[in-house]
């Protein structure tokens, strides 16, 4: 198993080139199910949930073929409908195949996935919403089983905004009878990439990007050529890398309007930024400013940054107030910041952080993937020698060669393997 390694105290300089957004790539390699020949997709991360997803979907009879940031996926001679425990236990998105496999095949069995320990995920909304477009589903033994020889449009209302069902209903709705209604939606950037993908397959979708989306059944869809978006979070990662060194960097092939709400709250903490087509400047404060956050659903402040900022926050003038209301296990990193010196606390799904001068090196152990991202932030700034992130096949998840672009903006940070115990 392998650790980072780093040695604080370094301003971040330079420019960094933002990957694929695993969060896009991964349901837009689930939609290629829905139809066989060869598709083409663009920009995808080398990520460990990107390897799981294909583990998955070649035991099913897909095919693959890649070069580069470029995955040609076949579906055309599916063997099977089932994802096993083995594979979907170390991914939660794995949840993604339901609704494809259903719609191609008339049945799936998919493991109950699990995934980072930030708390409850249900999937109860994709279930309800499945068997509203007339799926038959049980549970036995760990795993959903689902059946419908052809599924039907229905009016699917989501008690809560849910980025993997609006996602899942999505892909099951494009080939089903009828018109499939989605309200209280998710309106997520990658929701709305999946949206844009399907259509150019054939799909008839409008309303993406807005809490109503609307689908009407076709016979057929066509393969088609698809360029994923950029990361915001890996984005924004390395924003707040910038503000929290106090260094000054160009962020590359990324999406302004997509962090339009973490643009403000760096700004009302000092930071100096610019954004054009394409690309952020972000200039660090000599002195960090305390702002309070409060998670939302898009376009509010994303819950996969509130590690990060909260990082930043220690290290800031005053107090300052984080609410999670998405995930109510999110605070799991604090235990960790605090054996570096910072002073949070915790009050149900509110933390307190009084910002320090300082924070010191430690030992840390990553907990799930965006706390694994905040300690390594942690560690940029860290005084007193170095900090050692374990448990870093958290960080591998979702973040494609961190370190090698952390130090190619002047960080002093590196990969080792751990010794077998």
């Amino acid at each position: 198993m392998d650790k980072i390694v780093i040695e604080g105290g370094r301003p971040l300089k330079g420019a960094v080139t933002i990957s694929g957004a695993k969060n896009a790539a991964l349901p837009a390699l689930a939609a290629c199910l829905l139809t066989g020949g060869w598709h083409r997709l663009v920009r995808i991360p080398r990520l460990r949930d990107i390897r799981t997803i294909q583990r998955i979907m070649a035991d099913l009879g897909t095919d693959f073929r890649e070069q580069g940031g470029v995955i040609e996926v076949n579906s055309e001679n599916l063997t099977g409908y089932e994802a096993p425990y083995e594979l979907v236990k170390t991914m939660r998105a794995s949840i993604l195949l339901l609704g494809p496999l259903l719609a191609r095949c008339g049945r799936a069995r998919i493991s109950l996935p699990g995934g980072c320990a930030i708390g409850a995920r249900p999937i109860n909304l994709h279930l309800k919403a499945l068997v509203a477009m007339g799926a038959d589903i049980y549970l036995d033994h760990g795993y959903i089983n689902a059946r419908a020889p052809r599924l039907r449009g229905a009016d699917i209302f989501f008690d809560i905004p849910t980025v993997t069902g609006t996602e899942n209903i999505m892909m099951a709705a494009v080939t089903a009878s009828g018109r499939t209604i989605l309200k209280n939606a998710a309106n997520e950037p990658e929701v709305q990439d999946l949206a844009r993908m399907l259509r150019s397959m054939g799909a008839d979708i409008e309303g993406e990007g807005t809490d109503t989306i609307v689908i009407h059944g076709v016979d057929r869809l066509e393969t088609c050529e698809h360029t994923v978006i950029p990361d915001r979070i890996e984005a924004g990662t390395f924003m707040i890398g910038a503000a929290i060194s106090r260094g000054a960097i160009v962020v590359e092939g990324c999406i302004p309007a997509y962090l339009t709400s973490l643009i403000e709250k760096l700004k009302q903490a000092g930071a100096d930024i610019s954004a054009e087509d394409r690309r952020i400047t972000v200039r660090g404060p000599d002195r960090i400013q305390s702002v309070d956050i409060k998670t939302m659903p898009y376009p509010g402040f994303p819950t996969d940054l509130q590690a990060q900022f909260m990082t930043l926050m220690a290290i800031a003038d005053g107090w300052s107030m984080i609410r999670e209301t998405i995930f109510e296990n999110r605070f799991i990193h604090v235990s960790e910041l605090r054996r570096m010196g910072a002073d949070i606390e915790i009050n149900g799904g509110q933390a307190l952080v009084k910002g320090k001068e300082r924070l010191l090196s430690a030992p840390v152990m990553a907990t799930d993937l965006r706390a694994s991202a905040s300690l390594v932030l942690a560690g940029l700034v860290a005084e007193g020698g170095r900090t050692e992130v374990h448990r870093i096949y958290h960080l591998d998840r979702g973040y494609e060669a961190i370190e090698e672009k952390f130090r190619g903006l002047g960080a002093a940070i590196w990969r080792e393997s751990e010794p077998p115990l």
